[in-house]
Parts: structure tokens; sequence; C-alpha cells
């Protein structure tokens, strides 16, 4: 089998999926444009801003994509690539898409607000308040890893550190012409293709001119930026840049594409399925929660009812932006495994120790995009840049979506101090880069980010059940959502316990103590959607 085969029936899967399935779900979500939207009725120039479908599909699948669909994917290949495809198509289409959309819909219908705030009205206030400090700190977490990650990449590709400060500048720029020309088309496209073509050759620039710093100095410019981004208007700096940002993915997927379908490499990795490995362990439950971005990701439903909900101009523009969106993320993590599949099992493994999985995916990429006739170089870089460009646009992110969580927990609260911390967006954002120093400062994240993969899986788990029980109460069969709902919870639940009493024999005490936190965590929002439901169980659900 060739890797163009390959990669030609994916996609045709997933655009058959979009119109088929997709259709079925649509349905069910009774998605139209007879309502407003919350960045309609709440516009305010800084969160809710209704945007073109183009714009805010840019924002969302940037922030949605990073590095995951590639990182996971490659390291999944371990148990064999013939799993790791069948999950992604399988997940990405029944279960990713169902949960983004779901996210994006049921938010679009509560003011905009987060899953947490959905699990406030569906479930009950204690439900909310344990969804949503488990969120938070997830977003902490998150913020301080990434910035750590980003300001090392910085360190060893001083252009690519030119490269990103460029993008955030034309960014800035292309927002302000953006807001002139907003009501004309044509000018848009005109200034979508000037600034398209600014980034590119911005890419190029920022090779040509190296900026070099030290860490520290990295780390406090990254943060400093996260909090510029998190309460600068949507529209003046995250959503331009995003929108910029994703045309490199777009570029980087069809230069993947045409370099597969020139070069047609076999694939040389047998089709044998691994049930254990020896660094990841089962097959059941760490396949699934290895891949997770390309699949489903708790994150996703963060950043759909977090920022995306806010920018949707129209409800039927949720279709192609939370549904479409996840299924491009699929082709991508189709793309990342392709990446790495032309290489025999014992090229595959000693070379995933020697370089890890991005700069497997640069070299394996670029080389198919040489085939081109691009220097092969240049397009390893490409590729290169293209990862580091998406993992800063998760710190900016995960910034805003962490000052959105802090404010929604305490919206409610009684007092001035209840009132400061719910609208102030300059407080509320200090105080996540503060937290977000502190641990990068104790070093604590790298002990916890090997949890962080259960933890993101268990997050989509609970999106699922908070959508669940949205619909059951609308009286929607909600089935369609409860069977990925069971089965996440099935993956997270078992690999929370084998994680807690793995650590707790290696005696790493405060690893097991979280995972078995995050265990009873899940169990208790189950048993308050049971009880919540209780006064349901006795209506009868209609088909919509």
């Amino acid at each position: 089998m060739t890797l163009a085969s390959l990669l030609l029936i994916a996609a045709a899967i997933l655009i058959a999926a979009y119109f088929i399935y997709g259709k079925f779900v649509f349905k069910k979500f009774d998605i139209r444009n007879d309502r407003v939207t919350p960045s309609h009725k709440y516009q305010d120039g800084v969160d809710y801003e209704p945007s073109r479908p183009i714009v805010v599909l840019g924002h969302h699948f940037a922030s949605i994509a990073g590095a995951g669909p590639i990182v996971g994917p490659i390291i999944a290949v371990t148990f064999g690539w013939v799993p790791a495809v069948i999950w992604i198509l399988v997940g990405g289409i029944f279960f990713g898409a169902v949960h983004d959309l779901g996210s994006m819909v049921a938010s679009l219908r509560t003011e905009g607000k987060s899953i947490g705030t959905i699990i406030d009205n569906t479930i009950g206030h204690r439900g909310k308040q344990l969804f949503m400090l488990f969120s938070f700190s997830t977003l902490i977490l998150v913020i301080a890893v990434f910035a750590d990650i980003i300001a090392k990449t910085f360190i060893n590709n001083p252009g690519v550190a030119s490269a990103s400060i460029l993008f955030i500048a034309l960014a800035i720029v292309f927002g302000l012409v953006n807001k002139m020309v907003a009501h004309r088309k044509s000018l848009f496209l005109i200034t979508s293709i000037i600034g398209v073509a600014l980034m590119y050759y911005f890419v190029y620039l920022g090779m040509q001119l190296p900026f070099k710093l030290d860490y520290q100095l990295w780390l406090y410019i990254l943060l400093a930026y996260a909090f510029i981004a998190s309460v600068t208007p949507v529209s003046l700096l995250l959503q331009p840049r995003d929108y910029l940002n994703s045309f490199l993915l777009y570029g980087l997927i069809i230069f993947a594409v045409a370099g597969v379908l020139f070069a047609n490499p076999d694939i040389k990795m047998d089709s044998q399925v691994h049930v254990t490995s020896e660094n990841l362990g089962y097959l059941f439950p760490v396949l699934f929660v290895t891949i997770a971005c390309g699949a489903i990701s708790g994150f996703h439903s963060l950043v759909a009812s977090g920022t995306t909900s806010k920018q949707i101009d129209k409800e039927t523009d949720a279709k192609v932006v939370g549904f479409g969106g996840m299924l491009i993320e699929s082709f991508l993590a189709i793309i990342a495994v392709g990446a790495v599949i032309v290489l025999s099992r014992d090229e595959y493994a000693s070379t995933l120790v020697a370089k890890g999985p991005v700069t497997m995916f640069s070299d394996g990429l670029g080389a198919m995009i040489g085939s081109l006739g691009i220097p092969e170089g240049l397009a390893v870089s490409f590729v290169a840049l293209t990862v580091s460009a998406f993992a800063l646009t998760t710190l900016d992110t995960c910034t805003r979506l962490a000052r959105f969580t802090f404010q929604e927990y305490f919206e409610g609260v009684e007092g001035p101090i209840g009132k400061t911390l719910s609208t102030n967006r300059y407080l509320s954002t200090g105080i996540v880069v503060i937290l977000s120093i502190l641990l990068i400062s104790s070093g604590g994240f790298t002990t916890l980010w090997p949890i962080f993969g259960s933890a993101n899986q268990l997050l989509a788990a609970l999106a699922l059940l908070a959508v669940a029980v949205w619909l059951i109460k609308k009286r929607v069969n909600a089935t369609f959502v409860v069977i990925p709902m069971f089965f996440m919870f099935t993956v997270t639940l078992t690999s929370l316990g084998i994680f807690a009493w793995k650590n707790f024999m290696d005696q790493a005490y405060v690893l097991s103590i979280i995972a078995g936190g995050l265990f009873v965590l899940s169990i208790v929002l189950i048993i308050l959607a049971k009880k919540s439901l209780a006064t349901y169980s006795a209506l009868p659900q209609t088909q919509n």
C-alpha cells in the first residue's frame, strides 16, 4: 500500500462524514439561523465580536491544532499504524466532531459561556465549581509547559523567534485594516491575500534575521505577550494572528498532500498491531489517551465554548467551524502518521528516541515536500516553523481561556471581591500569568506532564457529559453523545487507575494522589449528573 492511497482514502472518508453523519448531528442540535448569537447580543469589541466564518475557522483551527495532532499520533504508532489510523478516523468523526460541535452549540445557547456554566445550569453549582477548578488547573499547566517549550525553541532556533515576532506585528496591522474593510468582501479578500503573502515571506525573512535572547528573558516576554493577547480585543490580535497562521497549516497540508502524491512513497512499516509497549504500557487505554488532538481532546471544548462561540456570526457557521474544523485536524493527524510510516519499524523506534516526534515530522514531511523541487532544508524549516507557530497560538489562547474560566468561577459570588474578580480582565489575567510563572519556577510542570494526557481526555468525557445532560433536559435523544461519553469515561478512569497505582508502587505519592483525585472528581460529577437527571427520567424523549 502506498502513502498516497492512504491519504486519499482518509480524505474521502472525512469528507463523506461531514455531509452524511454531519447532517444527522446538525439536525440533532437543531442548528438554525433564527436565533441571535451571543456575538451580536453581547457584542463588546473585546471578547464578543461577530466575524466571518473563514476568520473564525482560522482562529478555532489554529487554537485547537497546536502540536497535539502531530506529537500524539506519531508516538501512538508505537502500537502500530493501523490502530492509530482507525482511532483517528473513528474518533474524529463519531467522538471529536460531536464533542467540539456540541460544546460550541451548547455555549451558543448559553450566552457564549463555557462548559463550566453549562454544567452549572444542567448539573448544579457544585458540579460547575469542581469542573472549573479542574479546567483552570489544566490550563495553567498548559500555559507553563508551552511557555517553556517555546522559550527553548526560540533559543535553539533564533530564526523561528524572529519570524514569530514578525507574525505578531503583521497580525496587529491586519486586524486594524480588517476593521476598516469589515463590510467590503472584495477588500477583505485583497487584504487576506496580501497578509498571507507577507506571512510566507516572513518565514524566509525570519531565517535571515535570527533574534537571540536567553531563556529567562524569553520566558517573561512570552508571558507578557500572553497577558496582552488575553486583554486585547480579540479582533485586534488573537483572531487575525490565528486566521493568518491557519494558512500556514493549510499550506502545510496542501504541500504535504502534493508531495506525497508526487513522490508516492510506499508504507514500509509493517501492519502488525502491538498490544503492549515497554515504555507506554497497554494499547488500551494508552492509545486513546496518547492520540487526543486528531481524534478527541477535552481542550477543544474549552476553545469551542470559550473563545470561538463568542465570535460565531450565524448559528449555522458552527457546522463548518466546529464539526468541519475537527475533521480537518483529523486529516492533519493522518498526515503525521504518514510522515513516519515510510520508515521501517526499527528505523521508526530508533529515530523516535534520538530525535523526538516533532523533528521526525519535520524531516519526514520536509523530504516529501522536497520532491516538488523545493529545497529540502527550506521545506524542513517551514514545517518546523509551522509547528512552533501553533505552539505559540496554544499559549495565548490558553491564557485567554484561563481568564474566562477564572472570571466565570466568581460570577454570582456576592460582594466587591466577587464582582471585581469576575469583571476585571486585567486582574484575572494577571493572576493567571503569576500562577504560571510560579509553576514554571518550581519546575513542577515537568513532573505533572505525564498525567496531562489522562486529564485532557477526562475533560473531554466531562464535556460530553455536560452536553448529554443538556440535550436530555431538552428531551432530545442523546445516544450519539452518550456512547462516546461512556467510552471516554472508561478510557480515562482505567488510565487514571493504572497511573495512580503505578506511581504509588514507585513511591511517587504526589502523582498518585493527583491521579486518584481526578478519578474521584469524575465519579462525583457522574453522580451529580445522575441526580440532576432523576426528575427527568420518567419523561419521554423526542427525536429531533
